[in-house]
């Protein structure tokens, strides 16, 4: 099978497509054929092994060497055990915590990250929101409606589907991200947006939640642009944001009523299957931005890589 594969840490230069050994299922697992996969955060910060916590499990080298974890393809054969799917499923999912492979055209996977792909979301879109549409619905779920929420990198898959998620509750979304994106966060629904490289969102307002997706400002900036008993929380950013978050984050919280940590967000498709129905039925829509091939990938990271992306960028793999 063609894959794309990096033996080191580095830029999108040190990926490369190469014909490996189709893997076979294990037990409790089914063997997908990728028809596509989108790129994720994790997938940049993985190249690049940076942050410092994208080496867990290999410091010096990838211990996984092909990237890529949300899939959607069709299930081509079963390991001993797997009774979950039959052969011909059309499935998606996050294939993150069992060491991705998305970038290639076949994948094994354990059959309990996986859910049956809805009819009415094509491959390329169901791709799109696994790792996407668990964090949107885990972020979203802190707000009440009526209240205040600022998304900050709020451009991407995750914040795409969140500000949506958020406006449908009735919430009030102040969504951040560079100028190039801003009619792009309006059409979303959010009510203010602003330029991160103009004006500093921690002193733009109070918000009764704050969610971080790009996080790297100090603590107590956060802190300065809560409400009282507000909440803020990173989902990706900076290694040193994150062990503040985790220790200084608690402590200045309970001496000031706030919430400061870090959005831990579950896999599997309990996680993400409702918002995957929503864009089945239309309530809310997968933004996708673009679509490259699999001898692509070092572009589509790139792409996505730079900030430029509008919503999500997909990898079709094969054609439906």
């Amino acid at each position: 099978m063609r894959a794309v594969v990096y033996e080191r840490y580095g830029g999108p230069e040190v990926l490369e497509l190469r014909n490996l050994p189709t893997p076979v299922a294990g037990p409790g697992e089914v063997l997908v054929e990728v028809v596509a996969t989108s790129i994720n955060l994790s997938d940049w910060e993985n190249l690049h092994g940076s942050p410092a916590y994208a080496r867990i499990g290999g410091l010096r080298r990838p211990r996984q060497q092909v990237l890529g974890s949300d899939i959607a393809g069709r299930v081509v054969a079963l390991g001993p055990g797997a009774t979950r799917f039959a052969i011909g499923d059309e499935v998606f999912g996050d294939t993150l915590s069992t060491g991705s492979g998305g970038f290639a055209e076949f994948v094994a996977v354990p059959e309990t990250a996986l859910a049956a792909k809805p009819s009415r979301l094509s491959f390329a879109e169901a791709s799109a929101i696994p790792q996407a549409g668990a964090i949107a619905g885990r972020a979203v779920a802190l707000a009440e409606a009526g209240s205040r929420m600022l998304l900050n990198g709020a451009g991407g898959g995750s914040g795409s589907l969140a500000i949506q998620l958020a406006v449908a509750k009735g919430v009030a979304v102040t969504a951040v991200d560079n100028a190039g994106k801003l009619d792009y966060l309006r059409e979303l629904g959010a009510q203010r947006v602003i330029d991160y490289r103009r004006e500093d969102f921690t002193r733009s307002g109070r918000y009764d939640v704050i969610v971080d997706l790009v996080a790297r400002r100090s603590i107590f900036a956060y802190r300065r642009a809560l409400a009282k008993h507000g909440r803020c929380v990173m989902v990706g950013g900076t290694a040193r944001t994150l062990v503040r978050m985790l220790t200084v984050g608690p402590l200045l919280g309970a001496a000031t009523g706030a919430h400061l940590g870090v959005l831990f967000v579950h896999q599997g498709p309990v996680h993400f299957a409702s918002v995957a129905d929503k864009c089945a039925s239309g309530e809310i829509t997968v933004r996708i931005d673009r679509v490259f091939g699999l001898d692509e990938v070092p572009a589509a990271l790139t792409w996505h890589g730079e900030g430029r992306a509008l919503g999500k960028v997909v990898v079709a793999v094969r054609s439906d």
